[in-house]
């Protein structure tokens, strides 16, 4: 197992990531946006900036966090051409999905939470997410998840739960994830106030060394 720290500050592991196209759901769902410029959007998570790219193509209001510095300037680099040396720096930095403190509450339309919440390392850490998740959403905001799920397979075999925790496994080469069945996520995010737009879907896919599982969601902050 790998320190999680050095495992996403990888140079590889950094490509690896900006290689990949969008995520298709984000893509459908920025097709429902009628004026992108006046529409402010978090990417939680940004990783090699995927996703942080086509909202910046797209003229969107975009914001975006990573706790990998690695990962930061890898998107920096990727819309700089776009938004400018400056606008990057500022739009995108080091952080973490606990401690949104940056941001005022309900600065944003639209959280992007692709493959980020299960990075949880504990159960505060995940509560913590949750709510500041909520916090800077607007009233009907919406937040866009994936996360892994129990059944996940990293290597073909069974994860581990650790001792004492309800939901924290390992068997990941980055170290424990904290991960949740659909139903359990439903009733997570409806905890603080965010329930399904559509019903949550479980998504699974071969990988060359086991098979993926995620919990797939869309989620709408309940209105005052």
């Amino acid at each position: 197992m790998t320190d999680a720290g050095s495992f996403w500050e990888d140079p590889d592991r950094v490509e690896e990531f900006a290689g990949r196209e969008p995520d298709r759901r984000l893509v459908e769902l920025l097709e429902s946006f009628e004026q992108p410029g006046v529409t402010r959007v978090l990417d939680l998570g940004c990783a090699g900036g995927r996703n942080t790219a086509v909202l910046a193509e797209r003229g969107f209001d975009v914001q975006a966090i990573d706790s990998s510095s690695s990962m930061v300037a890898r998107t920096r680099g990727r819309v700089e051409t776009l938004l400018g040396n400056g606008e990057a720096e500022r739009r995108v930095r080091v952080g973490r999905m606990e401690d949104l403190s940056d941001f005022a509450s309900g600065s944003f339309q639209l959280v992007v939470a692709l493959g980020v919440y299960h990075n949880a390392v504990s159960e505060e850490k995940w509560e913590q997410a949750l709510k500041e998740t909520a916090r800077v959403l607007v009233p009907h905001g919406l937040v866009l998840v994936a996360t892994f799920t129990p059944d996940f397979r990293p290597h073909g075999e069974k994860l581990r739960r650790v001792a004492g925790s309800s939901h924290l496994y390992e068997g990941f080469d980055a170290g424990p994830l904290y991960l949740l069945e659909a139903d359990e996520l439903d009733a997570e995010m409806a905890r603080h106030g965010m329930v399904p737009v559509v019903p949550t879907e479980t998504v699974e896919a071969a990988t060359d060394t086991g098979r993926r599982v995620t919990a797939n969601g869309l989620y709408r902050k309940r209105g005052r």
